[in-house]
């Protein structure tokens, strides 16, 4: 009955609106573009292939959005061509998607779209997604997150209802460590691996990750590629085409399931209930608090690292360092309506 309500949140979001919805025919876009389908307003999918997706991934995405009967368009730019997405550095995920949106505002302003909305859902925020940043800044409406949807949620509703998605729509720089120059030699070699990986082991989800002159091979699945002919192959292979050694991952490429908050014992109040999470970055304190002024009564001192607030008698404390607890809540679920509420508001160091 919850993701009724949630779905339901998500569908008073969008409906009896002109929206455009970044669509990578992944999981949360296609959930959130069937929510559209069922409900009224003018909707446009728009994919930005920047020439660093897998081969399949386009076929797989406009046949998705053929079957969710919404209006589609694709979009081919190449951002190997900007130096600085070819630099690589560690905001190379926040200046990708922010090419990716500048190109949709620009569609949404030339087809007189008043909106840009995405699939980023809660637990995405739990990640460490810099990217996450242009949304903030762009307005970017996120309902999955309004709502409080996580990743396993969208994952059980499509599965129940017999959705297709994409399981490959992560760019290809993503696998090339940081750091490392972005080439077009590098993209080639890395999408071969994967092709070939993937054939060899029947993985739908196939990652072959590229670190001086390594590749590293992730696989939902590692038992089909456990054969020594097989392993031989992969070897000889991928140093044809310009790997120095190549490494099998033994452990599972699949997201583990990621609670939002953790029950976090008091030492001196036995009775006293605290929850805890812990984000993967560091906190702008000075931004978080303005964010979080107008939610609550609200506590703050950047010099030292901590954002508190008080809301409807329940407190929230956020630390620099990227801790937040949860207090005053009555349980589990307390804790987690309360973080759904303060994480969209948080505010990254980048």
């Amino acid at each position: 009955m919850q993701m009724v309500k949630k779905i339901e949140e998500v569908k008073k979001e969008i409906e009896n609106k002109k929206i455009i919805i970044a669509f990578s025919g992944g999981a949360d876009s296609t959930f959130l573009a069937k929510i559209a389908s069922e409900v009224n307003g003018d909707f446009l999918l728009v994919t930005i292939d920047n020439g660093m997706l897998a081969k399949d991934c386009i076929n797989n995405v406009k046949k998705i959005a053929n079957e969710m009967g919404i209006k589609h368009q694709i979009i081919n730019e190449n951002f190997i061509e900007d130096p600085a997405f070819k630099e690589n550095t560690s905001n190379r995920c926040f200046i990708c998607k922010n090419k990716m949106y500048k190109k949709l505002e620009e569609i949404a302003k030339k087809e007189s779209f008043p909106d840009i909305a995405d699939g980023t859902n809660i637990s995405d925020l739990l990640e460490d997604r810099p990217g996450i940043m242009v949304n903030y800044q762009k307005n970017i409406i996120s309902p999955l997150v309004k709502a409080g949807i996580r990743r396993e949620d969208v994952l059980e509703y499509l599965k129940e209802h017999e959705i297709n998605y994409s399981n490959n729509t992560t760019c290809m720089a993503t696998r090339i460590a940081t750091g490392e120059e972005i080439t077009n030699k590098k993209i080639n070699q890395i999408s071969y691996a994967e092709s070939l990986v993937k054939n060899l082991s029947k993985n739908n989800i196939v990652r072959v990750r590229a670190q001086d002159g390594l590749a590293r091979i992730e696989v939902m699945n590692i038992e089909p590629l456990l054969n020594s002919n097989i392993l031989k192959h992969l070897d000889a292979e991928l140093k044809a085409v310009g790997f120095e050694k190549v490494a099998l991952d033994i452990g599972s490429s699949s997201k583990e399931k990621n609670d939002l908050v953790v029950y976090k014992p008091c030492k001196d109040e036995k009775n006293k209930i605290m929850f805890e999470t812990t984000l993967p970055y560091e906190i702008d304190i000075k931004n978080t608090c303005s964010q979080l002024q107008n939610l609550g009564k609200l506590k703050c001192s950047e010099a030292m690292g901590i954002a508190m607030c008080e809301i409807d008698g329940q407190n929230i404390t956020v630390f620099k360092n990227g801790k937040i607890f949860a207090r005053k809540v009555q349980g589990k679920d307390d804790a987690e309506k309360l973080l759904i509420k303060v994480l969209p508001r948080i505010r990254r160091i980048i």
